[in-house]
């Protein structure tokens, strides 16, 4: 029993959700397992970023959610900050930032108060933005990059943070398709290190290189699996209505639409 508990990185149960009076997540219980890379799919107003924000704790919920074997709920901000890390869509950050202070965010859990950064935050940051390919322009300010550009320091301070549980919503949006493939070998190389990352993803070509797949429509999971498995690959279409096919090609699945 201890073994199936530490396999869970993060469990959501009963958990129950409103935006205002409108019920967006409706007695869900779903468990996402450790070092392994999960897609939530689903179509526009299913509730998938509203379960993201539900396990990082920026959303009132009911119900329980656990992080790595513990109650989010009592964990101390701290402890959480440096277990868990988000990259959420829209993000905000002062422009006047300079790439590097914006990374420098992410360390942020692992500094005493008011206490200057360290050589292993500074090896962080650095390693963030190379991995992300913004290090070049690291003294710019955040307001002088692109949208793509802007999105990949925030990338990086999610991936300072060198958290166990990575969370990202919507994470290619602004990025040109090479960039998009460096973000899918970030993610791989996350989970062959140990972590575990859940993303919310539109791009279902890209939803289907992970590890596994959760399905939502109108606040509920009608699907979780392996993205490999045919049943996935049905349940992916019956929720697009059948507007899209999965096909395997060049040995990967793949998304195409269906006309």
């Amino acid at each position: 029993m201890t073994d199936a508990i530490d396999s869970v990185a993060a469990r959501a149960y009963k958990i129950t959700a409103k935006l205002g009076n409108i019920e967006v997540l409706s007695d869900i219980s779903i468990d996402f397992q450790r070092g392994r890379w999960t897609s939530i799919v689903g179509p526009n107003g299913a509730g998938k970023s509203t379960l993201l924000k539900v396990l990082a704790g920026l959303t009132p919920f009911s119900g329980s959610v656990e992080l790595l074997a513990q109650p989010m709920q009592s964990l101390p901000a701290k402890q959480r900050a440096q277990q868990l890390s988000w990259l959420g869509q829209n993000e905000a950050s002062p422009d006047d930032l300079t790439a590097y202070d914006v990374t420098m965010l992410g360390r942020l859990p692992h500094q005493p108060w008011l206490a200057p950064a360290s050589a292993a935050d500074h090896a962080a940051v650095e390693k963030a933005l190379r991995s992300t390919h913004a290090w070049d322009w690291r003294g710019r300010a955040l307001g002088q990059l692109s949208g793509g550009e802007r999105q990949r320091v925030l990338l990086a301070r999610a991936l300072a943070v060198e958290a166990e549980v990575l969370l990202m919503d919507e994470p290619l949006a602004n990025l040109d398709p090479p960039h998009q493939t460096d973000w899918l070998l970030t993610a791989k190389s996350l989970v062959a290190s140990g972590k575990t990352v859940i993303s919310v993803l539109h791009e279902i070509s890209f939803a289907l290189q992970a590890d596994d797949v959760v399905v939502m429509a109108a606040g509920r999971v009608t699907h979780q699996g392996a993205c490999r498995d045919a049943a996935s690959h049905r349940a992916m279409e019956a929720v697009f209505d059948q507007r899209i096919a999965i096909h395997q090609l060049a040995g990967q699945w793949v998304a195409l639409p269906n006309i």
